[in-house]
């Protein structure tokens, strides 16, 4: 297994397959429909401009088995230090602790960008997700009930932080 950077050329149609698994499967997207590779060129192009990684794992068949990134938490300036990060494994390797490496990769990223916060929005009834947060120091900082419907049930969002020790010199600009 190897650690890559992302491409859109060469990963995101298996990307896409997993995105589009947790959609249709899945409250870890509170969307209804797939995605198109429409929609992957233009997610790559947004990590692209705002300097976020799209790190993955790969077997050694070329296989895709996680993928994690973050980006804009919310899009004000007084926000920059703060990322929303998202981790996702293939159905089929679930359960490896894939997930828990693949975070631990995004929390040294954050890191070496000065990032200050790692949220994480997780859907409550996600326990598997909600445990490998906190092993990793996340907290909950909060949850909006009922703010998704999806398979015919509300859907409450919790909201798990990491506060990290960069960036060493904060500024407002």
């Amino acid at each position: 297994m190897q650690i890559i950077q992302c491409q859109y050329e060469s990963d995101a149609a298996q990307i896409l397959e997993i995105f589009n698994h947790a959609i249709l499967h899945t409250t870890a997207l509170y969307e209804y429909k797939p995605r198109t590779m429409a929609t992957m060129q233009q997610w790559f192009a947004n990590k692209t401009a705002g300097n976020f990684p799209v790190i993955g794992l790969k077997a050694d068949d070329g296989t895709l088995l996680a993928f994690g990134s973050y980006g804009t938490f919310r899009a004000f300036p007084a926000f920059k230090y703060s990322v929303e990060h998202s981790v996702y494994v293939h159905p089929d390797h679930q359960g490896k602790g894939l997930g828990r490496q693949m975070l631990q990769l995004l929390i040294e990223a954050a890191k070496s960008q000065g990032y200050h916060l790692l949220i994480g929005g997780i859907d409550a009834s996600n326990s598997g997700s909600i445990a490998l947060h906190q092993k990793l120091g996340f907290v909950h900082s909060g949850t909006i009930t009922q703010a998704g419907f999806k398979f015919g049930r509300w859907l409450d969002l919790a909201f798990y932080q990491l506060t990290l020790p960069t960036p060493q010199q904060p500024q407002d600009d």
